[in-house]
């Protein structure tokens, strides 16, 4: 019998704010990106990418300003560089209201939340979406941000996992252990509508966090959501290996890429969990159309706005490092920060014969960030994208904009249909919540049982 093809996931990946990961493409003719304050927007964004079957709309976030590149934010704010930026959350609601499948993946930082009142929140989104909300688990890398919530400076990039360890702690226990599932009875006629003897408090002590009552919401489709993490460097592997559902990374070659996911299966037998249950989900961006030279055409406009200052004010805020004081011409070190380690290590491992000077780097990040760009008909992105599955084992993209939503239509219009026909995408959404579809056949809405959120619940 024929092997079956690997099928791909596919998410799309945007943020609340007006430019993304392509700076200056704000200013192009049939960019929308500048309707983001306005709610129909995302909902027809919603409506889009659910014909096209698309896994879920992933969601990026910061909670602060990329003002290491000269200094100050200057730069971010003339160029619109993720800035100004709106809580993903709040759009999560309306986009679920007018899709049934389509999934919400949204960023939000261990660092500066107190997790009682955020495990609530995405138990809220669990119940409204009906079961279609994970979370991207980042620890946040801006120290703008860290500042302006009066922390004196950012925490070591290390000792930013000791304390999501904790933190995610105590939200499985608060998801996962407070309420049995049986708790919530809702009788009319007794008065009773949830079991206090079946309702819990956590009591949890620890170094960071002290939460001792009960959680406030009721059991939600997944209680636990569909969990993401992104973080690459040799401490985030070792986290996304305990919690990660899938894992998203930004490789900007296939030789980074296969290295990083043999790293993670290794990771994955260390803590006591099953090789290969860990998809990991690579950044791409993608210029689809009719034809490769007319895809190329799009893709000359796009790099004709497109902003070099911008790219490095990205990278800039992504590895702590001032490109802005840095020689045009010299050579991208590996060197120690306490951004976005490994941003700079996959840039210098992935060609170590090569040398990438800042202007290469600047005009490599200004369409798609850090992550490849691949430009082509339906057929010729196909062709790449299941060679990176082949050669790297990755699981599916997280597709980045460039000018939106355009970049979104012609994939669900081009590329999605192509992928269809190589048996390489589904052609249905799955039924259930969102672990359910991403899980395959039989998977559970809830955690697998050896998830550290399935180990603290108490036996039935």
């Amino acid at each position: 019998m024929p092997e079956i093809p690997q099928e791909i996931r596919l998410n799309a990946f945007s943020m609340n704010t007006v430019g993304h990961l392509s700076p200056g493409l704000w200013r192009h003719p049939r960019d929308q990106s500048r309707r983001y304050l306005d709610l129909d927007y995302w909902m027809e964004l919603a409506q889009t990418l659910e014909r096209g079957k698309i896994d879920a709309l992933f969601l990026a976030d910061v909670l602060g300003v990329y003002d290491v590149y000269g200094g100050s934010a200057d730069a971010a704010l003339r160029g619109g560089v993720q800035v100004p930026v709106n809580d993903p959350l709040q759009l999560i609601p309306a986009m679920a209201s007018v899709t049934s499948d389509l999934g919400f993946g949204v960023t939000s930082s261990v660092s500066f939340e107190h997790p009682f009142p955020f495990a609530r929140r995405m138990s809220t989104l669990d119940h409204l979406t009906r079961g279609r909300v994970a979370w991207n688990v980042v620890t946040s890398y801006l120290t703008s941000g860290a500042l302006n919530l009066g922390v004196s400076g950012q925490v070591a990039h290390d000792r930013r996992y000791d304390i999501a360890e904790e933190y995610l702690e105590v939200c499985y226990k608060l998801w996962e252990r407070s309420w049995d599932d049986d708790a919530v009875v809702a009788d009319a006629a007794s008065g009773v509508y949830a079991d206090p003897t079946r309702v819990h408090p956590i009591a949890h002590q620890g170094e960071f966090f002290a939460v001792p009552g009960i959680h406030l919401s009721e059991p939600s489709p997944q209680r636990t959501p569909y969990l993401f993490q992104a973080g690459a460097s040799p401490r985030g592997v070792q986290f996304a290996s305990r919690h990660a559902e899938s894992v998203f990374v930004a490789a900007p070659s296939k030789t980074v890429l296969a290295k990083q996911i043999a790293g993670l299966q290794d990771a994955l037998g260390a803590a006591g969990r099953t090789a290969g249950s860990v998809t990991v989900i690579n950044q791409q961006t993608v210029v689809v159309a009719e034809t490769d030279a007319e895809a190329q055409r799009l893709f000359q406009g796009y790099l004709e706005l497109a902003s070099g200052v911008g790219a490095l004010t990205l990278m800039s805020g992504w590895t702590g490092i001032d490109f802005a004081q840095l020689d045009a011409d010299s050579v991208l070190q590996d060197q120690a920060s306490e951004g976005i380690q490994s941003v700079v290590r996959a840039f210098t491992a992935a060609d170590p014969d090569r040398k990438w000077t800042i202007r290469e780097i600047a005009e490599y990040a200004k369409i798609g960030g850090d992550g490849p760009v691949i430009v082509g008909s339906a057929a010729t992105v196909a062709d790449q994208l299941e060679g990176w599955v082949e050669e790297t084992g990755v699981g599916g993209f997280n597709l980045a904009g460039i000018a939106v939503p355009e970049t979104w239509s012609q994939v669900t219009e081009l590329l999605v249909p192509e992928l269809q026909k190589r048996g390489r995408f589904k052609k249905e959404y799955a039924p259930g919540t969102l672990r359910e579809k991403l899980g395959g056949t039989g998977a559970a809405a809830r955690v697998a049982a050896d998830h550290p959120a399935a180990q603290v619940r108490i036996p039935a």
